[in-house]
């Protein structure tokens, strides 16, 4: 018997960490614990607009499991934005909120008996995993030495302001935060640079860190995407090998579709060609022990068109970045628009994300995870 995603959770507290900025505390009513790993996201669940389907957003856990059973998720306002401003404006301590249970793979596995050098880059939101991830590791890897770098406009946006100062100063000698501000309020400091966080001061911070060697480290980073690009520039400078090197994204990239080829048998064909024309089909959708036969028309996901009979499929990001809506493709052939969120390793053994997938043929099944 397949284990429901979806869970209600209670606001239990809230953590005003900027002007703009709230840490939701979530636990269970009968505070049991919760399975997750640093650096995963919660998919809330908001009935933002009456009238029409609750909205879905990832939000980073900022919390860790040694914190259980509370998870807690830092939300940023984004201009416009509609479950941002939603949860900003309204959520309170005691009400409920539906949730999917944590997933994602920008992960850490902490081990006890682990001497690493962690490198954690980010700027704005894009700490929130990252927080998460150093916790973790600091709590339970008494011999590893972090380093944050986070760049923000100002000390006044530094999100986590607090309670980062309070972890340097408890894990001193270990533990190390380096600020990047492009428009700095004060006058600087021994651990605060004045700039953009692009390649050059990148490299510039962690070439006068001599006592951590670029290439033996471990590099996570997350924030926006140009962040990322030049920050991954900085690092191939360095010459750190491409496998000690993570990221975590939830903008889609418009090159980011490859091909997969070599399809072992007993499964579909999962392609991201434009090769294939895309016209009305139908698909069998194995979910929670039940088939359903959905047609789905060209101008559609496999998502939409099952959202649109009123088959609940488990989703979050709707961009192919999230996994939440992963399935087998067990027969057919089936084109993703982005396949950024699955491996190639996935993608040969027939996986898909319905809420970016067409079929291509019409005898596809897809069993939903």
């Amino acid at each position: 018997m397949s284990t429901s995603p979806y869970l209600t959770l209670n606001v239990v507290d809230l953590t005003h960490e900027t002007d703009d900025c709230v840490t939701i505390h979530l636990e269970r009513a009968d505070r049991q614990p919760i399975a997750s790993q640093p650096g995963q996201f919660l998919t809330l669940i908001v009935p933002c607009e009456a009238g029409k389907r609750p909205a879905r957003r990832s939000y980073s856990l900022s919390s860790t499991p040694h914190e259980t059973p509370r998870l807690s998720v830092t939300v940023k306002r984004v201009p416009g934005g509609l479950v941002s401003n939603y949860l900003l404006d309204n959520v309170q301590v005691g009400q409920q909120l539906e949730v999917m249970a944590p997933m994602g793979n920008f992960t850490v596995q902490p081990n006890a008996a682990a001497a690493r050098s962690l490198v954690l880059i980010g700027a704005g939101s894009g700490v929130t995993p990252l927080m998460s991830i150093l916790k973790a590791v600091l709590h339970e890897e008494p011999q590893s030495q972090v380093l944050l770098v986070y760049g923000n406009r100002n000390e006044d946006s530094v999100i986590f302001k607090t309670q980062l100062q309070a972890l340097e100063q408890q894990y001193a000698g270990r533990f190390q935060v380096e600020h990047v501000y492009s428009q700095p309020l004060g006058s600087g400091g021994a651990h605060q640079f004045k700039g953009r966080l692009n390649r050059t001061m990148l490299l510039r911070i962690l070439e006068q860190r001599h006592a951590l060697p670029p290439a033996q480290a471990e590099y996570y980073m997350c924030g926006p995407e140009g962040m990322m690009a030049e920050a991954r520039a900085a690092l191939d400078l360095l010459g750190v090998p491409a496998e000690r090197i993570h990221r975590e994204s939830f903008v889609a990239s418009a090159d980011s579709a490859e091909a997969a080829a070599g399809q072992p048998e007993g499964h579909g064909t999962v392609t991201a060609d434009d090769d294939d024309a895309i016209s009305a089909r139908t698909v069998t959708i194995q979910y929670e022990g039940t088939d359903y036969q959905i047609e789905v028309r060209p101008d559609q996901t496999i998502l939409e068109a099952a959202l649109d009979q009123d088959i609940d499929l488990p989703y979050s990001c709707q961009a192919g970045l999230c996994t939440a809506c992963r399935g087998k493709c067990h027969s057919g052939k089936v084109h993703l628009d982005e396949r950024e969120g699955l491996s190639d390793s996935e993608l040969k053994q027939g996986y898909v994300l319905v809420c970016v997938g067409h079929p291509l043929t019409n005898d596809v099944v897809i069993e939903i995870d």
